[in-house]
């Protein structure tokens, strides 16, 4: 897939949910782009095997801890700007959709309803509120958010994961205009179906029977395709950087085609 260049040189980047998928190609972006990254994530082999890979001129460093709990947001933040004196972006991806989840409402415990909304949404606000004082200090900065086409257009029995990525939507309207005169531009990415780990860990299957999944996962968008890490990795280092200096406030869509189809077509 060819990519857009960006210059990053020396900026400070955290990324939440980023040893995997979505998140590892938004690590190693920014660090290409010459960005210091540090990668927060609960998944210790994987963060430490992105932090110590080939991450071109830039550099990550791996945090482990729960972007679901204020303890292990506010020192992330802190380890960054120990690093490296400051921030500039911070990218709240952090997601998950457990397959125990997919339950009507009725029947969904009240454990998974929380854990599901402390780290798809209220992970954001930790991380805002303790990370938009440095964002002040710098005079600029930008959040960007890793919503979902599931915030805008729900499916059957995602009660909780609609919830918190319908609620990231609002957040990224309400701190953009909260925090526009400080310079600090908030936006969102809502990606479609993205060929990581998350859409296939709900079945145990083959590579071959992934393989014919992931044809009838495209054939629903109107690319005939799903999308790559990569592809929403490049449109969160856009959004982030002085190409998009006059955008904050929206959630834009990195789907395919998959809302502009409708439910109707």
């Amino acid at each position: 897939m060819q990519q857009t260049t960006f210059d990053f040189t020396g900026s400070v980047v955290v990324v939440t949910g980023g040893a995997l998928g979505i998140g590892r190609a938004i690590c190693q972006g920014f660090a290409h782009a010459g960005a210091n990254v540090l990668c927060i994530d609960v998944n210790k082999e994987a963060g430490n095997a992105l932090a110590t890979g080939d991450n071109g001129s830039g550099s990550i460093a791996f945090f482990e801890g729960d972007v679901g709990k204020a303890a292990d947001c506010r020192a992330a933040i802190e380890d960054a700007v120990a690093r490296w004196g400051g921030l500039d972006v911070i990218c709240n991806n952090a997601g998950i959709q457990p397959k125990s989840s997919y339950l009507p409402v009725h029947e969904l415990p009240e454990e998974m309803w929380d854990r599901i909304l402390d780290v798809n949404l209220k992970s954001t606000y930790l991380m805002s509120h303790y990370g938009i004082p440095h964002l002040k200090a710098r005079g600029r900065g930008s959040i960007i958010n890793t919503a979902s086409v599931q915030g805008m257009a729900s499916a059957h029995m995602v009660s909780a994961y609609a919830a918190s990525k319908g609620g990231l939507i609002s957040l990224t309207r309400q701190l953009a205009l909260d925090y526009g005169p400080d310079n600090i531009r908030v936006l969102g990415v809502a990606p479609g179906t993205i060929d990581t780990g998350m859409p296939h860990a709900y079945e145990p299957l083959s590579e071959e029977e992934h393989a014919k999944r992931r044809v009838e996962w495209g054939a629903v968008h109107p690319l005939n395709r799903i999308g790559q890490p990569e592809e929403i990795a490049q449109a969160v280092m856009f959004l982030a950087s002085d190409s998009a200096s006059f955008m904050t406030g929206d959630t834009i869509c990195v789907d395919g085609g998959l809302m502009a189809k409708g439910a109707w077509a």
